[in-house]
């Protein structure tokens, strides 16, 4: 039997993506339902506000992205954590929070909001549930 070939994904942070490739990895994961993928305007403010971004890619092909905000001192918002299903079972999501953790350094604390058929992976990967959070609703 031929072992199967091992898939190679590259982890960086990269300053900017583009709003397509933002767009299309959101289509494939599913985020989509969530976020405003037909707005490029929207998109574009997003990617631009953002001082995280930590890409998994494939050959040079965006297949997952971490997104977030952060002071780079204390806190980091992780705001997006998208896996296009091509590479989802692989540690790709686990690859982007492993990566953007050594990004941030061991003095800043990552906290997300998790949709809900993502709550198994975060907590399998160590993150802890915390009661004590917020959220003020935004109006499309």
């Amino acid at each position: 039997m031929i072992p199967a070939p091992e898939v190679q994904i590259d982890y960086a942070r990269e300053a900017r993506i583009g709003v397509e490739e933002y767009r299309q990895v959101l289509l494939e994961s599913g985020l989509s339902r969530i976020r405003p993928v037909n707005d490029d305007a929207r998109l574009a403010a997003i990617i631009e506000g953002s001082n995280l971004i930590v890409t998994a890619r494939r050959a040079g092909i965006l297949v997952g992205f971490a997104r977030g905000v952060t002071d780079s001192s204390w806190v980091c918002y992780l705001a997006d954590l998208a896996v296009s299903p091509s590479v989802q079972g692989l540690g790709v999501g686990r690859g982007l929070m492993d990566e953007s953790y050594r990004q941030l350094g061991d003095g800043v604390g990552v906290i997300l909001a998790s949709v809900p058929e993502a709550v198994g992976f975060y907590e399998k990967s160590g993150m802890e549930r915390i009661p004590n959070v917020f959220w003020h609703h935004r109006r499309f």
